[in-house]
């Protein structure tokens, strides 16, 4: 079984910044692609960043130039630095790791959420 446990989220005016963070833990033989979703109420879930262990990342368009994705692969932890955060990034943000087992092979697991939101 693996955790992936987030922290960061919060209430921050537009314009602020805020970072994201999480840590997966348990039976990991290697993380092959790790980053962020979001789901805003009636919407679906969708893309933020996702960054590969090669290092390779990719961006939703409504984020790009604002967000940064790294990853500390020692840590197996993610981050997610957002800066001039607007209304419209107000959503739950969701740890997404799809990684590789220690006998049962390849799975993805979610995180629980944190909150993001941008308002005055």
């Amino acid at each position: 079984q693996v955790q992936l446990v987030e922290s960061g989220g919060g209430l921050v005016q537009p314009g602020g910044s805020l970072r994201l963070s999480c840590a997966a833990s348990g039976n990991i033989l290697t993380i092959i692609t790790m980053g962020w979703y979001r789901q805003a109420p009636g919407t679906q879930r969708e893309l933020v960043a996702t960054q590969g262990s090669g290092g390779r990342t990719n961006y939703a368009d409504s984020v790009k130039g604002r967000f940064t994705i790294s990853r500390d692969n020692a840590k197996n932890t993610v981050y997610l630095q957002m800066n001039n955060l607007k209304p419209e990034d107000t959503a739950v943000y969701y740890c997404h790791a799809d990684l590789l087992q220690i006998g049962t092979g390849r799975k993805v697991y979610w995180g629980r959420g944190t909150q993001v939101t941008v308002s005055y």
